[in-house]
């Protein structure tokens, strides 16, 4: 059965866009940890990041970068925080998040919440500060 990021590459369900080329997709978290969490992925599913060819595996970080320095460009933030943590979908991914505190990433938190207006607006700043 195909993860939920496999039907958001379909296009079966929908997301808020930050980027995408022929190989890789980021897009808006919906259950954020801060304004701005991003989540990274490569289109084709692998379950694990360790188990990506290399190529597929630097492109996904490469991708990741440019989508981080955008995010830095929109929310105002120290640095952007990179985890990758792979329990919750079986579909490789990495989390890009707003860091201002330490604390900011500690996924114990309660979710923020932003109405579709607001998130799509955000992934539209986002997408317009990409390189």
């Amino acid at each position: 059965m195909a993860s939920i990021f496999t039907r958001i590459v379909s296009g079966e369900i929908p997301c808020y866009k930050v980027a995408e080329d022929e190989n890789y997709l980021a897009f808006l978290d919906i259950n954020p940890l801060q304004e701005g969490h991003t989540l990274v992925i490569p289109k084709r599913e692998v379950n694990y990041i360790f188990d990506m060819e290399d190529e597929l595996h630097a492109g996904l970080w490469n991708f990741a970068k440019s989508i981080g320095r955008a995010i830095e460009k929109v929310v105002p933030c120290k640095r952007i925080g990179i985890t990758v943590i792979g329990l919750e979908v079986p579909h490789a991914h990495i989390h890009l998040i707003p860091l201002k505190t330490l604390y900011d990433m500690d996924f114990r938190k309660p979710k923020l919440s932003f109405t579709p207006e607001e998130f799509r607006l955000l992934a539209e700043k986002i997408s317009s500060n990409l390189a």
